[in-house]
């Protein structure tokens, strides 16, 4: 935290000041909280920036996918659009935003992807247009009192936990670190590879003050998949040019400098929409390293962005190559969260999960 951030002290207080009567008239049921037709999870965190919920999102799609009928709702942050969305094969990120189209086109064909500002209404119309559905998960909701979940999963990074944190605008967080006690199970993502147990439980140690005493913490990894080519059949061919707009791109560089032969990378803002501008840049950039002959990367959701440009004649000289990112979790951990998860809606599913 910049020491500038201390001058912002008095304007944190007052944020906080809200944000704890308005939790505290939902707490007390002064203002109302409303239950959804159907079971809901949500993933969520306490502070604004990149936290991995996509990728959690995913890592449960991917372990009950075969066992309950899932679908995605998500407010579509970035979106140029208003009201409650269904995906559908030719949706645009500037119309239902760059993450719930990257699950779209992932997953798609498996589960029905929708997007609206408003989840109590949205979960409505989900439970009238397909009924079938036992759990919607909600990506970005934690804060979303109206909506009263069913199963509250809530993030932190291990290099910026919410409990080294403080309320907008000094620090990052949307809410007191006490809004962490609504959470079923509380996921320190984007930790080192195999962090020590000791280290485990000095994290666990410091969360314990702001959680529930019953409380489960379990750590991820970040992890990254094999990279396929985003609109062509090359195979992937090194040196590459990063491109990436995420909030924290750091770990991403240090991995492909390892992984592969990384000639130059462009940085942009998490949720960037992609401009001319920002294609001249990549353009050059290719321009100027044209004599080694290099691929573009890219994140799943910077793809969905380059993709529709590409779909229109941009880039389209240039081999562009997705890398996914995954959450990981050890064995243990991993089996451990998903039995939480299956103990919680075992009734609400009629034994499904």
């Amino acid at each position: 935290m910049p020491w500038y951030a201390f001058l912002f002290a008095p304007f944190a207080l007052i944020f906080r000041g809200i944000t704890e009567v308005r939790n505290f008239l939902y707490d007390r049921q002064i203002l109302k909280s409303f239950k959804s037709p159907i079971p809901t999870l949500i993933v969520g965190n306490l502070s604004v920036g990149g936290t991995g919920k996509t990728p959690m999102v995913e890592f449960l799609i991917k372990n009950l996918r075969d066992e309950v009928k899932l679908a995605s709702l998500s407010r579509g942050y970035g979106r140029k659009t208003k009201g409650f969305i269904q995906a559908k094969g030719d949706s645009e990120p500037c119309e239902i935003g760059d993450e719930p189209l990257q699950i779209y086109r992932k997953f798609g064909a498996e589960i029905p992807v929708f997007v609206g500002e408003d989840r109590v209404s949205a979960l409505e119309k989900i439970a009238h247009r397909i009924p079938m559905t036992d759990i919607v998960l909600l990506d970005d909701a934690f804060q979303h009192r109206k909506l009263k979940g069913d199963f509250y999963c809530l993030l932190t990074p291990f290099g910026s936990l919410f409990t080294n944190d403080f309320p907008l605008p000094m620090g990052r967080l949307r809410e007191s670190r006490n809004g962490a006690k609504r959470a079923d199970i509380i996921v320190v993502t984007k930790c080192p590879e195999k962090l020590p147990q000791a280290q485990k439980q000095i994290v666990r140690h410091g969360l314990k003050p702001y959680i529930k005493p019953d409380t489960p913490v379990f750590f991820s990894e970040i992890g990254y998949g094999n990279p396929y080519p985003l609109d062509h059949f090359e195979p992937l061919r090194e040196p590459i040019i990063l491109i990436s707009g995420l909030a924290n791109d750091l770990p991403l560089i240090s991995y492909c400098k390892s992984r592969f032969k990384l000639l130059d990378v462009l940085t942009f803002p998490d949720h960037h929409q992609y401009q001319a501008g920002d294609l001249n840049k990549i353009q050059e950039m290719g321009d100027k390293h044209k004599s080694e002959r290099p691929v573009l990367l890219t994140t799943e959701k910077d793809a969905v962005k380059l993709k529709s440009l590409s779909n229109r004649g941009f880039l389209g000289e240039i081999p562009i190559f997705v890398l996914p990112i995954e959450a990981k979790f050890e064995s243990e951990d991993k089996q451990m969260l998903l039995s939480h998860i299956r103990e919680k809606f075992t009734k609400k599913c009629s034994g499904k999960v």
